[in-house]
């Protein structure tokens, strides 16, 4: 069972009966729907990107047998970081030496830590430009980084530490997918659930929710989008999204009482829509 916020009085929170829609990926978006039904939310998932594991490759196994070589390895997301730790697992009955740990955010970092790691992450933020603010990710010349990650994504990390001078090995661990949602399920979703919060917490989820909502105009652009960062809020306004939510965090806790305090807000400007983002 959940608790609900510690630091919070649940009465307080104004999220009895609201309308939330969760496009997370599982397990991620069954967890944090048992927060927000803690506090007392209405609350419908629909997983927009589905992460499997790839087969192992020879190439893959040969990284992770050399691992002793490298300086510095980063995950890019908790998925990532799980799955990299239980193939090395397979390869390494005790872990190298002198090895550094990186999470881009505190999750990615918190499934290290329980491994008896002591990773570095940013202490504000949980983008690949904080990961890459880190003063040990500055001077990397001729130093071996492993990159973990999905099949798919960004190219920033890569690109900016391989100008730094670092020699950059890719580990490319899953791949993701839209899945399938039948038109009566999709119907169901926007038309008569119709979301006042929709939690989107990347570009690809929301591109995917573009798509599949794009019969629900009405719905879809006038509920408060939560996006992870200034950089897909930014997509997300291209995209005629209007009212927009940066959480203060990306824990389950974090995203519910930053979704609370946002309402909490538009009903004191008499149900108007503030300003988006962090204002």
């Amino acid at each position: 069972m959940v608790t609900p916020p510690a630091d919070h009085d649940v009465q307080a929170l104004p999220l009895q009966g609201r309308r939330i829609l969760i496009c997370r990926p599982e397990p991620e978006a069954s967890r944090l729907a048992e927060v927000f039904r803690s506090v007392g939310a209405n609350v419908r998932l629909m997983p927009l990107v589905t992460r499997e594991p790839l087969p192992e490759t020879p190439e893959r196994r040969a990284l992770l047998q050399e691992l002793n070589n490298f300086r510095h390895i980063i995950a890019v997301s908790p998925y990532a970081a799980k799955l990299l730790l239980d193939e090395i697992e397979q390869w390494w009955p005790q872990m190298p030496m002198g090895l550094q740990w990186y999470g881009v955010g505190a999750g990615t970092a918190a499934v290290f830590s329980k491994q008896g790691l002591r990773p570095r992450r940013p202490t504000q933020g949980w983008t690949s430009e904080a990961l890459l603010a880190l003063p040990s990710l500055q001077q990397l010349e001729h130093e071996k980084v492993l990159l973990a990650r999905g099949e798919q994504g960004r190219e920033l990390i890569r690109e900016t530490l391989e100008q730094r001078g670092a020699r950059i090995s890719v580990l490319p661990l899953y791949r993701r997918f839209r899945p399938y949602y039948p038109p009566e399920q999709v119907q169901d979703n926007f038309d008569r659930f119709q979301p006042e919060v929709i939690i989107a917490l990347s570009g690809e989820t929301l591109n995917n929710l573009i798509e599949i909502g794009a019969n629900y105009h009405q719905t879809l652009y006038h509920a408060l989008l939560v996006v992870p960062a200034e950089r897909i809020a930014e997509q997300a306004r291209s995209a005629g999204f209007s009212s927009l939510l940066v959480p203060d965090g990306l824990a389950d806790v974090d995203l519910v009482t930053s979704v609370a305090s946002r309402l909490v807000r538009e009903a004191g400007n008499n149900g108007k829509p503030s300003k988006d983002a962090r204002d």
